[in-house]
Parts: C-alpha cells; sequence; structure tokens
C-alpha cells in the first residue's frame, strides 16, 4: 500500500523554493529515455503525484501516450532526503482536476503560464523507494 507520508508532501511542495527540483524520467515508445525537471510536482493524493505541463504540445505527452512508465527523483542532500516515486501517467481533462492541479503548483510555474494553457497529468504510483529501497509498494 502506498500512503505517501507527510514529509514527503512538504519536501516535493518546497522542492523548488529549497533548490531542489524533482527530475522526471519517462521513456518513448521506442525506449528512449528523457530526463526533464518539472517544478510543477506535486503530491495529488496519498498514492498520486501530479505536474502541470505548460507545454501542450510537448515531449513528454507523447512519451506518455506510447508508453505510460514514468518515475520521479526528489533529492534533498542538506536534509539526507531522497526518494524515487515509480508509478504510470495519464493526462486528466476534467475541468476540476485540472484547476487543482494548475492551482496547485509552484508560482514560478503558473506564471509560465497564466492562461492555463498546459495539461494536468496524474500519475498512479505503484512504487516508492528510499536511497534504493522499496519503501513502499501498490
Amino acid at each position: 500500500m502506498i500512503v505517501l507520508t507527510d514529509e514527503m508532501r512538504r519536501a516535493i511542495a518546497d522542492a523548488l523554493d529549497d533548490g531542489c527540483p524533482v527530475i522526471s524520467s519517462s521513456v518513448d515508445g521506442e525506449g528512449q529515455p528523457s530526463m526533464s525537471f518539472y517544478g510543477s510536482t506535486q503530491v495529488h493524493s496519498d498514492d498520486q503525484l501530479a505536474i502541470w505541463v505548460r507545454n501542450p504540445a510537448g515531449d513528454i505527452l507523447r512519451r506518455i501516450a506510447a508508453n505510460p512508465r514514468i518515475a520521479f527523483l526528489y533529492r534533498n542532500p542538506a536534509q539526507r532526503q531522497m526518494w524515487q516515486f515509480h508509478g504510470r501517467a495519464r493526462v486528466v481533462d476534467d475541468a476540476e482536476t485540472r484547476t487543482a492541479i494548475y492551482d496547485g503548483s509552484h508560482k514560478a510555474e503558473r506564471d509560465r503560464d497564466p492562461e492555463r494553457l498546459g495539461v494536468a497529468v496524474v500519475v498512479d504510483l505503484d512504487r516508492v523507494l528510499e536511497r534504493g529501497a522499496v519503501l513502499m509498494e501498490r
């Protein structure tokens, strides 16, 4: 069972302010990996993360469509925190969820998409690792 801890929630919420942005890793349909920083990464529920993808034509959406498996890495060396979050990403179109994810994004991310042209993505987590060891699993 996966239930993200309060420590994880705080760390992810403060990631940009702490200078520790979350890194995502996804793979396209041909198996080519790609990594990127996602300042909009947030805890969406006990067992879900979410991101706001500012560019609807962005490559991450094509990768998710081809292969929904995605991973996120959070690391804050000063706090000795490091977690990997593995799951399945999906685009969410309903207005309420889109608004919640946009509003839950860091202000710097919202300021880069004031017209809300981006896309909301929810990640259903399958596994959480701490320093390489499985901490939680679905």
